[in-house]
């Protein structure tokens, strides 16, 4: 199997451990990921707001460049990366007049969107493509006794005419790659909840208080970490807790992990392996009494 793989900015900065736990994950699996050279920002999900027209061609471009590698889908392991991609995708496809009018200026530069490369995410092309029976196969460590609880991320759900993989309002994809991996799924109220990302610095009050929030949830409902297919979603709720803890009385403290993380842990690997000791809140303890590691 062989994607274009978009890592996205995070991924070289502030997720880096991201990178370290998707790299080994996919290598294990045997899946070939082959990173779009020359790739930019997607444009964050705020780019729109300023120019809607060059949010588009910067996204047209990377999937001009993806293209070029004759890969049948581009790969992101971020929500808001596969979002914006997936937007410019389906504006281009649908539209003639903006897709010549941006193919105009991809020509300058020697490219040229044709629109024959998929958008997928590492969650969905698990499911999709390389089938949780095929996954299964690959587990060594079982994770018994770890309870998760899944915490989507809106922009992998939503708007649904964009991502539209799985139910919006009852999405179970995270739950059945845990079933597999062996881990138990935890439900709890949070689990469809925004992780305040994206609105940080001008509501930094509501934000903090939504992470802590998102954070006791899964901590009533007797989770042992917090699970997220998002980079954003992970550095909101891991590297913020401490600030949103200075909102709560009571201990609102809780693991975040990548969802490459948990998938390594299963195929074997040690919580150190995939960098889980760069997050703020250390996850390591958790892990090793809950799953009994050395």
């Amino acid at each position: 199997m062989r994607y274009a793989f978009f890592p996205g900015c995070t991924l070289e900065s502030a997720a880096e451990e991201l990178m370290i736990s998707t790299k080994k994950v996919a290598s294990a699996l045997g899946i070939e990921l082959i990173e779009i050279n020359g790739w930019t920002c997607c444009g964050a999900s705020h780019i729109q707001d300023v120019d809607d027209f060059l949010a588009t061609s910067i996204n047209a471009r990377n999937l001009a460049l993806a293209e070029e590698l004759k890969t049948e889908k581009l790969l992101t392991v971020c929500n808001t990366c596969t979002l914006m991609l997936r937007t410019a995708k389906l504006k281009m496809d649908k539209n003639e007049k903006l897709r010549t009018k941006v193919n105009k200026g991809l020509n300058r530069a020697g490219l040229h969107y044709n629109g024959t490369i998929e958008v997928t995410h590492l969650l969905w092309a698990l499911i999709q493509d390389y089938g949780l029976g095929n996954l299964k196969k690959k587990v060594k460590r079982p994770l018994k006794g770890l309870k998760v609880a899944n915490f989507y991320g809106c922009h992998i759900l939503m708007p649904p005419n964009i991502m539209g993989f799985e139910n919006h309002l009852n999405p179970q994809s995270m739950e059945m790659v845990a079933e597999v991996l062996g881990a138990e799924s935890v439900d709890f109220d949070q689990k469809l909840a925004c992780c305040g990302f994206h609105s940080v610095f001008p509501a930094e009050k509501e934000v903090m208080e939504l992470t802590g929030k998102n954070c006791l949830s899964p901590k009533h409902a007797g989770a042992d970490c917090i699970v997220t297919p998002c980079p954003l979603c992970q550095m909101q709720l891991d590297a913020y807790q401490p600030d949103a803890q200075k909102r709560f009385k009571e201990d609102i403290t809780m693991p975040i992990l990548h969802l490459p993380q948990l998938i390594g842990l299963a195929l074997g690997f040690e919580p150190e392996e995939l960098a889980i000791q760069r997050h703020v809140v250390d996850a390591i303890p958790a892990l090793k009494e809950s799953l009994m590691l050395v």
